[in-house]
Formats: C-alpha cells, sequence, structure tokens
C-alpha cells in the first residue's frame, strides 16, 4: 500500500470521478429516507409482479376467487367463534378461555397456535379474533399474489416479503384498540401501563433520532471480562486485524491436536463463550482440548481497504500458523457462521497449494489441519434464504455507496437489516411489550452479546456480497485467494458440519450443499433452534434434539430432505456429539499446555473485544 499524506481523502473514495461521486451522494440520500433499503430493488420486483399481473387475466381470476375463499373462510371462522363465545362462557375448558385444546373445526385456528403475537386467550373471543383472523387470511392471500407465473424468483420472493412487512405493520396486535390484551393491562393498572409504554416510546424514539444514548438495559457484569467471556486465557498474538486467545487448561492432559476457533467478523467472538454454563470454549477446555478463537478487531475508516485476502491471510492463516508452531501437530480448525465461510477458504488454499504456512515445526506432518468443522456457515449461496432476498445488484451498490461515505458498515446498519428481516419478532413484538403493555425487557447474556455490534470494512463486505451471494464464485470455483483461482474440492480432511432448523441467515439446506462441494468424508448436524440459539446449545438445555450422519466421500448423493429421512435423531445438545467425533479424529493425549504470559499482549478476553462505536 502507497503511504499518502494527510490530507488526502480515503483511497476508498479515490476511484471516482464528478459524476460517480453525484450519484454516491444521491445514494446516500435515499439510503437515509428508505432505512438502507434500495428504492431501485424495490421498484423492479414491483413492476415485475404489476406487468406480470396486468398480462396474466387467469391469474387476476384465480386471485378473485383466492380472495373470496378466503372471505368466506374468514366469515365462517367468525360466525363460528362468535356463537360459540355466546353460548360457553369465557373458563377453563371452553374455548376462548383458559383451555389449550385446539378447535379444528374454526378455518383459523391453527394458524392463529401458530402464531405468537395471538397466544393470550383474550385472542380467542369475539371481536379480537375476527381481527386477527383478517389479518391472517390476508396473509394467505397474499403469498398466493406475489407468486405469479413469470415473474423472477428474486421479485417474487421480495414481494412476498415486502407484502408481509406492510401486513405486519398493520397488524391488530400492534395497535391499542385493537389489542385486547393491552387493553386488559391498562383497566388492570389503572392506567399505569399506558404510561409507562409512552414513556418507554418516547424514550426509543429519541434514541432512534440521535437525541440521547441507548438506555443502559444490561447490568454491570454484562460485559466481556466480567459477567461474559470469563473462560481463563491469555492473548498470545496480536496483528492489525486479530487476537489469538489460548484458553487455560481445567485437565491434566488434553488431546494433541488443538482447536482453532474462527469467529464471523460481523458480531463479537465471545457467541461462544457466554455465560460459563453456555460457553462452548469452556466446554471445550473441560473435555480435555487445547482452545484457540480469534477476536476480530473493529475496524474503522483507516481499515476500509481491508479486503477477503486480509480476513483469510491475516485472520485465519496467521492464527493457524501460530497454533500449527505451538503445538507441532495438526489442528482442528473450526468457524462459525462468515468465520466458517473464511475457514472453509483457507481450508481449500492450503489444500490446493495456494497458501502455505510459514511455520513449518519438524515434528509435524505435511499438512497443517486434521479436521474443518463449520457451524451455521454458508460455502454454497445461491439459495441464502431470507437474507437474500435484500441482496441483489442494486442493494449491494446502494452499500457501497453508503460505505464510501465512512469507509465502514455500521454495527447499527447491520443489526438494522437483522432486525429488518426478523421485525415481527425482533421489532414489533418487543415494541408491543414496551409500548402497549409497559413492560420492561428483561436481558439477558444473548442479548447483552447482541447489542455488542461491530463494522464491517467497505472493502471487505463488498467483495463478499459480490463475489460469494450474488456470483456464488466460492461454490463454483471462481473464488480468487491472492489472486489464485482455489477449490472447495481441495478439502480433502474430515469435515463436521451443523446446520440449524430455524436459521434465516444460513439455511440448513444451504449449509448443507458442503456434501458436494468437497473432497471428504462429511457428518452433518442438524440441531432445532435458530443462527445462534441453535449454536449456543449446551448439554442440559432443555428440549434439544439434533439429527446426525456420516456420510463417506464415497456414498451416493442425498438431498437435504433425504438425507433427514435416515439420519438419526438424538436427543440433547449437538456438543458431545462434535466432542465425540473430534476425539476420533484425534492422535491421543500430550500434557496439558499451558498458554504462555506476555506482557504486551495480556489476559482473555483482550483488547479488540472492547472496541465499542456509537454508530
Amino acid at each position: 500500500m502507497n503511504p499518502s499524506s494527510p490530507s488526502d481523502p480515503p483511497l476508498h473514495r479515490r476511484r471516482s470521478d464528478a459524476a460517480d461521486t453525484l450519484d454516491q451522494q444521491a445514494s446516500v440520500v435515499l439510503a437515509q429516507l428508505y432505512s438502507g433499503l434500495s428504492p431501485v430493488s424495490l421498484a423492479l420486483a414491483a413492476t415485475d409482479w404489476a406487468l406480470h399481473l396486468w398480462s396474466a387475466p387467469g391469474s387476476q381470476m384465480r386471485l378473485w376467487r383466492q380472495a373470496l375463499a378466503q372471505g368466506k373462510n374468514w366469515w365462517q371462522d367468525a360466525v363460528l367463534a362468535a356463537a360459540r363465545t355466546a353460548v360457553v362462557p369465557p373458563g377453563p375448558g371452553a374455548p376462548g378461555g383458559d383451555s389449550n385444546e385446539p378447535t379444528p373445526t374454526l378455518p383459523f385456528e391453527a394458524a392463529l397456535q401458530e402464531d405468537p403475537r395471538y397466544t393470550h386467550p383474550a385472542w380467542r373471543q369475539w371481536p379480537w379474533r375476527t381481527l386477527a383472523t383478517a389479518g391472517k387470511a390476508t396473509e394467505a392471500w397474499w403469498e398466493q399474489a406475489a407468486a405469479l407465473r413469470g415473474m423472477r424468483a428474486h421479485s417474487r420472493e421480495q414481494m412476498r416479503f415486502y407484502g408481509r412487512q406492510w401486513l405486519d405493520l398493520w397488524a391488530p396486535s400492534n395497535v391499542l384498540w385493537t389489542n385486547p390484551q393491552a387493553l386488559q393491562r391498562a383497566w388492570e393498572t389503572g392506567g399505569q401501563s399506558l404510561w409507562k409504554g409512552w414513556g418507554q416510546a418516547l424514550q426509543d424514539v429519541s434514541v432512534r433520532l440521535g437525541l440521547q444514548p441507548p438506555p443502559q438495559r444490561f447490568g454491570p457484569d454484562a460485559v466481556p471480562g466480567r459477567g461474559l467471556a470469563t473462560t481463563p486465557g491469555q492473548v498470545v498474538l496480536r496483528n492489525a486485524l486479530i487476537e489469538l486467545i489460548q484458553y487455560a487448561p481445567t485437565t491434566p492432559t488434553v488431546q494433541r491436536e488443538a482447536v482453532l476457533i474462527i469467529p464471523s467478523c460481523i458480531m463479537k467472538y465471545y457467541i461462544l463463550d457466554l455465560s460459563p454454563h453456555n460457553s462452548l470454549v469452556r466446554w471445550l477446555v473441560g473435555q480435555g482440548h487445547t482452545v484457540y478463537i480469534v477476536s476480530w478487531k473493529n475496524p474503522d475508516e483507516s481499515d476500509a481497504l481491508l479486503g477477503m485476502d486480509d480476513y483469510v491471510r491475516d485472520g485465519v492463516l496467521a492464527a493457524l500458523d501460530h497454533v500449527h508452531c505451538a503445538t507441532a501437530a495438526p489442528v482442528h480448525l473450526m468457524g462459525y457462521c462468515l468465520g466458517g465461510t473464511f475457514a472453509a477458504i483457507a481450508a481449500a488454499a492450503l489444500g490446493g497449494g495456494d497458501a502455505t504456512l510459514g511455520c513449518q515445526p519438524l515434528a509435524a506432518p505435511a499438512h497443517p489441519l486434521a479436521s474443518l468443522t463449520l457451524l451455521a456457515a454458508e460455502t454454497d449461496f445461491k439459495e441464502p434464504g431470507e437474507l437474500g432476498i435484500l441482496i441483489d445488484e442494486a442493494q449491494v451498490r446502494l452499500l457501497e455507496d453508503m460505505m464510501a461515505a465512512r469507509g465502514f458498515l455500521t454495527g447499527q446498519q447491520m443489526a438494522g437489516s437483522f432486525q429488518f428481516l426478523h421485525s415481527r419478532e425482533l421489532v414489533w413484538s418487543s415494541q408491543t411489550r414496551r409500548w402497549l403493555l409497559g413492560e420492561d425487557e428483561i436481558g439477558n447474556d444473548l442479548m447483552a452479546w447482541n447489542a455488542d455490534v461491530t463494522r464491517l470494512p467497505a472493502v471487505m463486505h463488498s467483495q463478499y456480497l459480490r463475489s460469494c451471494y450474488l456470483n456464488n464464485d466460492l461454490a463454483e470455483g471462481r473464488f480468487r485467494f491472492e489472486g489464485q483461482p482455489i477449490s472447495l474440492r481441495d478439502i480433502r480432511v474430515p469435515v463436521f458440519a451443523v446446520g440449524t432448523i430455524k436459521d434465516h441467515v444460513a439455511p440448513w439446506r444451504s449449509v448443507y450443499k458442503i456434501h458436494h462441494l468437497v473432497s471428504a468424508e462429511v457428518t452433518f448436524a442438524l440441531t432445532n433452534g435458530g443462527h445462534n440459539a441453535g449454536i449456543v446449545s449446551e448439554p442440559g438445555h432443555r428440549g434439544r434434539y439434533h439429527h446426525v450422519r456420516t456420510t463417506p466421500l464415497d456414498e451416493p448423493w442425498r438431498t437435504p430432505d433425504e438425507w433427514l429421512a435416515v439420519a438419526p435423531r438424538v436427543e440433547g445438545s449437538w456438543w458431545p456429539t462434535w466432542g465425540d467425533w473430534l476425539r476420533r479424529h484425534s492422535s491421543g493425549e500430550v500434557p496439558a499446555r499451558t498458554p504462555p504470559v506476555h506482557r504486551g499482549l495480556g489476559p482473555a478476553p483482550g483488547q479488540y473485544v472492547m472496541v465499542r462505536y456509537g454508530d
């Protein structure tokens, strides 16, 4: 990188002429007006839908018939519910009372039971039930109306998604006068719930407008190094991009092969070292493993030019080089989410000879990897799930223009995207509790971690979106690491992959595609839960189960659903299953390794995890 004078503009802003600069400025204004969403992308999807509807009289007739059918079902449900309410007074064992017994004769009973917004018994009473079922009927109709014959698949998913967002906005649960639970709470508290909710609404709006800082909703111990990320260890490596933490052993002997964890740079690393009872790191140490984890730097404007090569080379490979040299043994490499994508790139580059490690201890074998574990990590992005709805050329260009102004995507912008994808659970349900019911949110370790957001550098984020999501280069053999094309087929070490059933960030059927991308035996585990809660699933966690099956390299291909039909179900956490797998792919025990103490580096959780920004 050539040096530049302090007066020069940042390098990521230089390659633009006056017209491009004007376009970027206009994009930033549009991004502010449309909450970071591309109006061009939305307009293209709406035009695609409108033109196909206009040119398809048969589809118009079909939608009219479906609307009439939904209206008939809604009217039937309303009449039956009103009659039952009039005949049987509410109470235990009565429809609409305290009984949870389903009433299958009511057309929308199943839909209401599956929607967490309408679980309160008051929603089973007339007239509130008719309001809720009207919304469910409209949602069901729109699912059909948004999928017209001939539409682009991306436009179809966008129209379904944005339609659901609009309907969720006007759901009766979000409005005081149509929410029986809120009205009942106001009556019981003499209006105090509304007064408190009004104060919380004003506070939330003021925070969003930047008029006041976010309130402290978590206790003083909900920070790394105190209540969170407390597993003892030492920082053993620091460069401009990462800190590498080695954890102190708790057993007299450990497996010869260490475990190196690469978390996603989208998140702070301590998602895997939350509280002592649900820390994957602490559990691994207790199982007799030498454990290392990467803590990514929270970037600023000076990091704008960092790209994916930097994250793989100075992040994954630098950490792997240190661990491989320190232990003189192969390493169990594990990556989570985007960290898993980085880990797969590094493994492919090592397997194909496109990357080498600087340290080659004499006692270690030629290949530095003993295995590769991918947790909720995509390597084939052709079917990325709901996140793909927000990723197309117009949206990526808008994000690039937003990032060009500062050199990074802020943590709040990243968090806002995920909240938008799950606005029903993360926005409207929260606001209903706070504004209409006057309830305080009960914080926990996962919520505290989720609020500790990180930035993404402009170049890396742009490369990631384009090469992976838009072009699917990694799965199709076009991805380049430091100028050299790499192939995931060069991964020949055993692979353990974990998908989660409710994952909207990395859908499990997409994660499953690792089976036909690598030249290795693949053990796949499918666990219940979502992208975070499914992974942070400690032994003893109530209600946990997983399916698991190992597929040899020479076994015929099975689709995800065919795999699920034959994969045994195991009750409990997937952690012990993975732990047994790690031991089977290790070569025995050695005396426990105590992390060295460096004065200039300090103890875990290190310095990088402490860096927070107000944006």
